[in-house]
């Protein structure tokens, strides 16, 4: 449901005339991508908010993640993260 909001969000920013093409091309394909976590892929939210790092996947399929520069890990379900293209060490 969030992406599908996002993706009406930047479908109506480019109509509006606010997006180019090329922005909202790429705003929905990022979205559209399935994703496959793994401990310590760099992630960001949906909206770019905050950006981090996976620490472990759940049994549930929750990602626990840590934000850059923050101490407690955040609770996600993987569809309100996006992948960024480096990797991080971490230790737990």
């Amino acid at each position: 449901m969030v992406r599908r909001r996002e993706a009406a969000s930047l479908t109506a920013h480019y109509v509006a005339g606010v997006l180019d093409w090329p922005a909202m091309e790429d705003g929905l394909r990022v979205l559209s991508e399935l994703t496959r976590f793994s401990p310590g892929d760099r992630v960001r939210t949906l909206r770019g908010s905050a950006s981090g790092v996976i620490i472990r996947l759940l049994d549930d399929g929750r990602v626990v993640w840590r934000p850059d520069g923050a101490t407690m890990d955040i609770f996600s379900l993987p569809e309100s993260l996006v992948p960024v293209s480096e990797k991080k060490n971490f230790s737990s």
